[in-house]
Parts: C-alpha cells; sequence; structure tokens
C-alpha cells in the first residue's frame, strides 16, 4: 500500500530536482568552456562532438535528476512506471537527435577531409542523418512495448511498393552514391556533357547534381541522366591541362628563329600571367604546309580550366608584337584566279554592279 504524500517528500523530490537542473546548468557551462578550447585545434571532430554534448548531457542530468525525485515520491507502480517510461523516451529522443548531429557532423568533416571523397558530402550526411532517427524511433517504440517486427515487416512490404512507385528517384539517388563513390566527379571539377551542359561542379546531393556555368548560371542535372551519360571531366586525372593554339607563318619565314622567338614569348607568358604554370616546358610543332601559310601548334600549360582564357588572350597580343618586331609575317589566306576566254570580255553578273576586264 502506498503511503500518504508528505511535505518532507515534496522538499526531497524538489531538491532533488533541483540539484539536477543546476547539474545540467553547470555542464552546459562547462561544454561551452571546453567548445572554446576545442576551436584552437586542428581537428574539426572535437567541435562537432563539444557542440553536440551541450544538448546531450544537461538533458541527461536533468532526466536523471527528475527520475530520482520520482522514485522518492510515494508513487503507485503504475505512475511510477509511467514517468520512469516517460522520462527515458524523452531521453532516448534527444540521445537520437544529439547522436543523428554528431554522426552526421562527423562524416561530413571526414569527408571534407579527404579530396578523394568529395568536398560536397550532402548525400551522405543525409543518408547517416536518416538512418540514425530511423533506429532511434525504433527504440522508442520498443520502449513503449510496441512491437516494431510487424511494422518493419509491413515497412518491407510498403517499401517495395514505393520503390516501384519511385524508380527515377532511387535511381537518381543511387547513381549520385556511384558517382560519389567512384570519385569520376566532385565538387569543383569542371565538366562538360556529351548533350553540351558545362560548368563547375557546384553540389552533389540524393537527387541532382549542380553545376554552374562560366556564365554564373545554375544548371541541374539529374544524377540517372549524368551516370548515363559522356561526360569530360577537365580536372581529372589532374587540374593541370595543355591548352593548344594554332599559330601560321609564312614560308618565307626561317622557321629556326620563329620556332626560338616563340619559345620565349611561350615562357614569357608561363611566368608572368596568373593561373599558367611556371615549370611548363615550351613546345612548338610544325605539321601543316598551307595554302598560304606553314601551320604550326604550341603548347601552352594552363593550371586550372578557366585560366585558359586569359592565357590564350595574353600569349596571343604578346606573341604578336613580337612577330612584328623580329619581321616575322602572319599571311592572311589569299587566292589568285584566272580567267581565260577566247577573246573580249568576261561578264559579271548584274548584281555585281562591276566588269572584270581580260586581255586575251
Amino acid at each position: 500500500m502506498t503511503r500518504t504524500l508528505t511535505l518532507d517528500d515534496c522538499l526531497v523530490a524538489g531538491i532533488i530536482l533541483a540539484a539536477g537542473m543546476l547539474a545540467a546548468f553547470l555542464l552546459r557551462l562547462l561544454l561551452r568552456w571546453l567548445g572554446g578550447h576545442a576551436t584552437k585545434t586542428r581537428w574539426g571532430g572535437d567541435d562537432v562532438i563539444v557542440d553536440t554534448l551541450r544538448s546531450l548531457v544537461p538533458w541527461g542530468a536533468f532526466v536523471g535528476g527528475a527520475a530520482t525525485a520520482a522514485a522518492v515520491l510515494p508513487l503507485t507502480k503504475t505512475v511510477q512506471h509511467n514517468v520512469n517510461q516517460s522520462l527515458t523516451v524523452l531521453f532516448i529522443l534527444v540521445a537520437t537527435v544529439t547522436s543523428a548531429r554528431v554522426i552526421a557532423g562527423l562524416v561530413r568533416t571526414l569527408a571534407q577531409s579527404r579530396a578523394g571523397v568529395a568536398g560536397s558530402v550532402t548525400i551522405f550526411v543525409n543518408i547517416t542523418r536518416v538512418t540514425v532517427l530511423a533506429i532511434g524511433c525504433l527504440v522508442i517504440l520498443q520502449t513503449l512495448g510496441i512491437p516494431i517486427a510487424p511494422l518493419v515487416t509491413a515497412l518491407g512490404v510498403g517499401g517495395l511498393a514505393v520503390a516501384l512507385a519511385l524508380q527515377d528517384t532511387l535511381a537518381n539517388l543511387f547513381a549520385g552514391i556511384h558517382i560519389l563513390a567512384s570519385k569520376t566527379v566532385q565538387p569543383g571539377d569542371y565538366i562538360k556533357l556529351s548533350s553540351g551542359e558545362e560548368g563547375y561542379v557546384v553540389d552533389i546531393n540524393w537527387r541532382q547534381t549542380t553545376i554552374k556555368s562560366l556564365s554564373n548560371n545554375l544548371v541541374i542535372i539529374p544524377n540517372g541522366q549524368l551516370a548515363g551519360t559522356n561526360m569530360t571531366n577537365f580536372n581529372q586525372p589532374e587540374q593541370d591541362m595543355t591548352l593548344l593554339v594554332q599559330v601560321g607563318v609564312g614560308y618565307d619565314s626561317d622557321l629556326e628563329h620563329v620556332e626560338r622567338v616563340t619559345n620565349e614569348i611561350i615562357a614569357e607568358t608561363m611566368k608572368e600571367v596568373e593561373g599558367a604554370v611556371p615549370d611548363h616546358e615550351p613546345a612548338v610543332r610544325f605539321h601543316t604546309f598551307g595554302d598560304s601559310r606553314i601551320g604550326m601548334t604550341v603548347i601552352l600549360g594552363v593550371g586550372e580550366f578557366s585560366d585558359q582564357y586569359r592565357i590564350k588572350h595574353e600569349f596571343i597580343k604578346r606573341l604578336h608584337r613580337r612577330y612584328r618586331a623580329e619581321g616575322i609575317s602572319v599571311p592572311v589566306p589569299r587566292r589568285a584566279i584566272t580567267l581565260q576566254t577566247s577573246g573580249g570580255s568576261v561578264e559579271i553578273p548584274h548584281q555585281r554592279e562591276a566588269s572584270i576586264e581580260v586581255t586575251p
């Protein structure tokens, strides 16, 4: 038989509850102090842990104080059970949300520290967070005495129906996971698709990949489409790339002199223009006897895709100025047309309002 509630019982319970709240407050201050020191370390994981513990530890102290306070009160077994169960569910809920935050934060920190994984890990963080929250919900149901086996079975059958209805969405999800796991595309890479879209990869999430074009527009591409198309990644296997510039000189030019002057301009451009590769070895390759000039290819080193436009711009200006100073001609294509007749003149159609006199 339960005894009668007295003033002493209420006083003791109040003191215990107040002690729990005071402990929660002091622990929060302690964790805030630890958080200030954690920001000074090189590893970002301790920041995530301390920040999330600010929520879990104070709540744990409060729940512990409340449970102890309830234990000293003369409550019936049913009421005591309901109070303890409610406090347990509250603590599990707080622990679940906190665990989802800390684990997702650690996944983000770990992935961002490795360039081979991805600079953006939205898809991994979301999957981790949903998984932890789902496990926490199952634990809460089990704590409340609700059988989870039938629920899991029903979710399995329902999940199959949902999977059939969301084929495109799931295809994009697994395509995004495959893209990140295979390391073929990472945020920050410059890519070009066979359909014509090109730009810098901004983010890869569970459904789509976002790229930013050079015109500062965002292009949204479903992951399934990205995984199934031909694509050129200008940052793989290395970020440095080669830029080919076509140049032509006259047939009367000294090719040895042309090559020497061109190599000097290449070296000058590589050292002075931002975005160029300073240690790039100058290279000039003659390849064609054209109609009016000898064609050659100039090979430049570019540090990043968008730098090629600035480097090509500066190289052409410097090369043109140096060719003029050295007397090297860059001929314009010309064609000589000879008209032969048996006599008289050749008349051009009246639309052209001109005629050409030809001597027989």
